[in-house]
């Protein structure tokens, strides 16, 4: 099964996360393996109508994909299927209390991920402005988040847009974060820590090593950050 799709639709983009499990959404190490390199120039930036940054949310929503900043401080679509494994291996094993139990955590980094915890879905705009984030405030907001992201404790729900009196939306969506457990519930507790996360990373390397056959090992294992 050879990464090999083409964008043209938010189906196109729904069936490849299904059937690939892990699709890069902007071009990286790797070549060929992002929607940036595999689009088609009408829906990357459409003259009219909505394309592939409209799609996102819809796609997150219908497909319960995980979305966020995994591989290398880059945005991936993980289908449903595949994330428990990521965030097992990523999280090394632990959910955030545990990992704060252990001391594992920094305050900076813990105080933004209860923020998020206790207000999820809660727009990045919100987040900032009820933790005290910004010019006058706490530094630091989106490296705490691409963080978090990178570790798998929190994702991305949705984008949110502003809409003008007829309804029609406007502008860049703005992201709306919240953790895996809240997105996807219990069923991702119990499939998250059903194995070692050695065993979680084996098997996303070899599923990696299988779509992208023309990869260097060595850059299939810097995305996973190994």
């Amino acid at each position: 099964m050879k990464f090999d799709f083409y964008v043209r639709t938010e189906k196109d983009l729904t069936d490849a996360i299904e059937e690939y499990g892990f699709v890069p959404f902007f071009a990286g190490r790797i070549e060929g393996f992002s929607v940036e390199e595999r689009i088609s120039p009408a829906a990357w930036f459409p003259d009219e109508g909505e394309g592939i940054w409209e799609w996102k949310g819809p796609v997150i929503r219908e497909s319960r994909c995980a979305y966020g900043k995994f591989f290398e401080k880059k945005a991936v679509f993980v289908s449903k299927r595949w994330f428990p494994a990521l965030a097992n291996y990523r999280r090394d094993g632990y959910d955030y209390d545990a990992r704060s139990d252990e001391g594992l955590t920094n305050y900076r980094e813990e105080a933004l991920y209860k923020l998020i915890d206790k207000n999820a879905p809660s727009l990045s705009s919100a987040l900032k402005k009820t933790g005290g984030y910004g010019r006058e405030g706490k530094k630091g907001f989106d490296t705490l988040v691409t963080s978090l992201q990178a570790q798998c404790y929190i994702v991305i729900n949705d984008f949110v847009y502003s809409t003008d009196k007829h309804g029609k939306k406007y502008g860049w969506g703005v992201a709306e974060y919240t953790t895996p457990e809240k997105f996807y519930g219990d069923d991702f507790t119990a499939a998250a820590y059903s194995e070692e996360p050695e065993e979680s990373y084996a098997r996303i390397f070899d599923h990696l090593r299988n779509i992208l056959p023309h990869a260097h090992e060595e850059d299939i294992k810097r995305i996973l950050g190994k």
